[in-house]
C-alpha cells in the first residue's frame, strides 16, 4: 500500500517550498490519487516501468486530451523526483519513459470587434450586478490578468491613485499591472456602489465582494456563468468566450498593435518568456505586413 503521509508531505514541499497555488497544488494531487487508484494503490517501492506505461496508454485510450496527459506525467515526474531527493528510492523511472511531443496550439482569442460588442453590452446593465460584473469584464481584458487574480484583488490591490494594480499570481509572486483611464473611470464608478455587496465584516478586504460565497468574494464559477451568458446575449460562439480567452485577446491584440514580447511577459506574469512566444504568430503577421509596406521591392509592386 502506498503511504499517504509521503504524498502529504510532497504537497506541503510544493507550498511551503516552491510556493505553487492551491489549485496547482490540488491538480497534483488529484493526478497522483487517480493513478495510485489505477495501479491499486501498489507502493511506489514497487513500481517498475511498464507499470506506468500502462497508466498513460490507458489515458490515451479513454481519449483524455494530450495536454492533459502530459500534466499527469508532470505531476508523477515531480512526484518521483521528491522520492528521489528524500532516498525514499534511487532512481525517477518516469525519466525512463518516452513522453509524447505536446502539439503546439494557437491560441483561440476573441476579435477587437467581438471584445467592444461584449463590453458594450455589459454596460447596458445599471444594476449593481451589472456594474460589478463589467468592472470585472473590463479588467480583465484591459490588463490581461488570470480570472483566479482578479476575483482575488483585494482594495489593497489598488495603488494609491488607482491607476496601478498590485497582483499577487503564481508562486505568490507580485507584479504591477497599469490601468488605463477608461477602465479606471469604470472602476471608480463600480466602487461608489461596492458597499453594496459587503453584508459580512469578513468580506470588506476583497475588491468584489459577494455575501453568497464562502470565500468572501465572487467565484470564478459565478463569473463564468455571467460570461456566458453575455456571450449568448452578443450572438458570440461559446468557444471563443472565457476568462482565460479574454487574456489570449488582451496579449494578441497588444502584439498587433507594437508591444513587444518582453514586456507582454511581465504584463501576463510569465516566469519563462517561451511561454509568452506562443502568440509570435502575431508577431509574425505584423513584420510581414512591416516589410510589405515599408521594403523597396515590395513598394515597386504596389
Amino acid at each position: 500500500m502506498v503511504d499517504h503521509h509521503i504524498i502529504e508531505n510532497f504537497l506541503e514541499s510544493l507550498a511551503s517550498e516552491k510556493g505553487l497555488s492551491k489549485n496547482t497544488i490540488k491538480s497534483y494531487s488529484l493526478d497522483l490519487i487517480k493513478f495510485f487508484e489505477k495501479i491499486k494503490n501498489k507502493d511506489f517501492k514497487e513500481l517498475k516501468k511498464i507499470d506506468v506505461e500502462k497508466y498513460i496508454r490507458d489515458l490515451f485510450d479513454k481519449g483524455f486530451e494530450r495536454s492533459t496527459i502530459l500534466r499527469k506525467i508532470s505531476s508523477l515526474g515531480h512526484f518521483f523526483d521528491f522520492l528521489v531527493e528524500e532516498r525514499l528510492i534511487s532512481q525517477n523511472i518516469i525519466k525512463q519513459i518516452s513522453v509524447p511531443k505536446k502539439l503546439v496550439k494557437l491560441p483561440t482569442f476573441l476579435s477587437t470587434n467581438q471584445v467592444d460588442k461584449l463590453l458594450k453590452l455589459a454596460k447596458e446593465d445599471k444594476t449593481s450586478q451589472g456594474i460589478r460584473f463589467s468592472t470585472m469584464l473590463e479588467i480583465l481584458y484591459s490588463t490581461g490578468i488570470r480570472i483566479t487574480e482578479l476575483i482575488e484583488l483585494k482594495m489593497s490591490s489598488l495603488h494609491e491613485k488607482k491607476n496601478f494594480i498590485l497582483i499577487h499570481g503564481k508562486g505568490n509572486k507580485e507584479r504591477l499591472v497599469p490601468i488605463d483611464q477608461t477602465t479606471l473611470e469604470t472602476l471608480n464608478l463600480y466602487l461608489q456602489i461596492r458597499v453594496e455587496f459587503i453584508k459580512k465584516k469578513s468580506t470588506e478586504i476583497w475588491l468584489f465582494p459577494s455575501q453568497s460565497s464562502k470565500n468572501g468574494h465572487i467565484t470564478r464559477q459565478r463569473f463564468n456563468q455571467l460570461l456566458i451568458n453575455l456571450a449568448i446575449k452578443a450572438n458570440i460562439d461559446q468557444k471563443f468566450i472565457s476568462p482565460h480567452k479574454l487574456r489570449h485577446a488582451f496579449a494578441s491584440h497588444l502584439l498587433a498593435n507594437g508591444i513587444d514580447l518582453r514586456t507582454l511577459q511581465v504584463l501576463l506574469g510569465h516566469e519563462d518568456i517561451t511561454t509568452t512566444q506562443i502568440y509570435t504568430h502575431v508577431l509574425t503577421d505584423r513584420l510581414k505586413k512591416t516589410i510589405e509596406d515599408n521594403h523597396p521591392l515590395a513598394r515597386d509592386f504596389k
